[in-house]
């Protein structure tokens, strides 16, 4: 089954050869982990807290699923990282902003530090659009 990069014209991308923020592989679509970066890139950070940073991370996924032709509806998977799990209550309520009826089956990890310390919250995502 081929694979396909899917560019997305308003979310930020690294340099080639790190990584793509997402790859369509027939009826999948598979989302890098997303941190809150500004979307036209950088290395700052949006929002102070945990629920601040889910929003403008699933604002990026929004956007990079919709450049794939789909919409959050067609989330399957997600795994969650945080670097506080006391603080998952934040992240659940900017969830509910984005996500009606069935939410994507979830996996939620804490783990000690992320890409750098402001970086509070990152989310790899699976799309299916069958």
């Amino acid at each position: 089954m081929p694979r396909t990069r899917v560019p997305v014209p308003d979310v930020a991308e690294v340099a080639p050869g790190l990584w793509s923020n997402a790859i369509r592989a027939g009826d999948m679509l598979f989302i890098s982990g997303q941190v809150a970066r500004p979307f036209e890139g950088g290395t700052g950070v949006v929002g102070k807290d945990e629920y601040e940073q889910t929003k403008q991370i699933f604002s990026r996924i929004d956007r990079i699923i919709k450049a794939a032709g789909g919409t959050m509806d067609n989330l399957v998977k997600m795994t969650i990282y945080v670097v506080d799990i006391k603080k998952n209550t934040e992240v659940w309520r900017a969830r509910r902003e984005f996500f009606t009826g069935e939410f994507p089956a979830s996996t939620l990890v804490e783990v000690r530090s992320l890409a750098t310390p402001e970086v509070l919250v990152e989310i790899e995502t699976v799309a299916y659009f069958g």
